[in-house]
């Protein structure tokens, strides 16, 4: 469906505003959609961002600079997720041997198996391909690439 029709507005500045209205409406949408796979598993968005993270890096922990850096939401607080993690025990949180100052976060069994009975990439390719090819989707992320430069 047409911007125009799911915001119940035509009065666009221009095409580039038309476009960055565009792109933050369907981040919304595709987010709820995806909010209601993970909500299943009672995780959010940028905990399940942090143990996809943890998961590459496994069996090496981590550590929360290394989560700030890699994560898709760069606002979050990635020391406060990790305690809500913790706390699920879905991860685990040592003082590194070497290092005393430096703290390893290392996801825990439970947090691999949560993960192996999430499906949120076959659920985004579903929504996906429900309405465009995989090669309008290569071009798509192209484009969002070339957008930020």
């Amino acid at each position: 469906m047409e911007i125009e029709k799911e915001i119940k507005n035509n009065k666009f500045i221009n095409n580039y505003h038309k476009a960055s209205v565009n792109i933050l409406f369907t981040y919304n949408w595709l987010n709820s959609m995806l909010k209601k796979e993970l909500n299943q598993h009672k995780i959010t968005n940028q905990q399940f961002n942090i143990l996809r993270i943890l998961r590459g890096q496994y069996p090496n922990p981590c550590t929360v600079n290394i989560l700030k850096e890699r994560m898709l939401d760069k606002m979050s607080d990635a020391s406060r997720i990790v305690d809500r993690l913790v706390q699920k025990e879905l991860v685990t949180r040592n003082t590194n041997k070497k290092d005393r100052r430096s703290v390893d976060i290392l996801i825990s069994d439970k947090g691999l198996c949560l993960l192996e009975n999430i499906h949120l990439e076959a659920e985004m390719s579903k929504i996906l391909s429900q309405n465009i090819s995989e090669k309008d989707c290569q071009h798509l992320s192209n484009l969002l690439d070339k957008l930020r430069g």
